[in-house]
């Protein structure tokens, strides 16, 4: 029986793609069972394997189904199976998305072949791989925030709340009567502010005070 750890790879990205099979199909820890283009055909595919994947590294952004959303379906088919998603994306936002999902690791595209290599096996000792970019995310999530020290002045407030309401930046314009960039360069002088870089994280910041 094969010791390998079996290997499952979607990208949707030919070029990608075959980078990711060529390097990581020719390392003697796995053995790749499936390398599909899209979540969909991952799914059609699987009856089909001999020996399940016990890894699949997803791409993200994906044509059909995004790769958040096929790790729900993977781990309800494959419980025992673990999905780490690799993405050009380092937002926040996505990342929160995938780790509730399931996704046990997250790394960006610009990882190093050898570096998502050592990922997927660090996944086997039980660790989550994230690349530093994706830690630094983490770290500033779940560190207690620290104090605003220059409050955010009475139009930047207006701003925030109107963002909070669901306003899109057009929209924010029109209620402050304002042009659309200079919404814009409010939105960055209080990205500074809150030391935050996304919507999701200046909404959440604003809040806690």
């Amino acid at each position: 029986m094969s010791t390998r750890t079996t290997l499952a790879i979607i990208e949707d990205d030919p070029s990608i793609r075959q980078s990711y099979a060529t390097y990581l199909c020719a390392q003697p820890e796995f053995d790749c069972v499936l390398v599909a283009s899209s979540v969909e055909e991952f799914l059609e595919k699987l009856p089909t394997l001999a020996r399940p994947p016990r890894l699949i590294l997803s791409d993200i952004g994906l044509p059909g189904l995004t790769g958040i959303e096929g790790v729900a379906l993977i781990r309800q088919l494959l419980p025992k199976a673990e999905v780490v998603l690799i993405t050009v994306y380092a937002d926040a936002e996505r990342l929160y998305q995938a780790l509730c999902a399931g996704a046990v690791g997250y790394l960006l595209k610009s990882t190093m072949l050898r570096d998502v290599k050592a990922g997927l096996l660090d996944v086997l000792e039980g660790g989550s791989p994230m690349s530093p970019a994706i830690a630094r995310h983490v770290v500033r999530h779940f560190r207690p925030a620290a104090p605003i020290t220059e409050p955010l002045s009475a139009r930047e407030l207006q701003l925030v709340q109107a963002i909070e309401e669901g306003l899109s930046y057009r929209l924010v314009a029109e209620r402050l009567g304002i042009t659309l960039n200079t919404v814009r360069t409010y939105i960055r002088r209080i990205y500074t502010k809150l030391e935050v870089n996304s919507k999701t994280e200046m909404l959440a910041r604003h809040r806690q005070g």
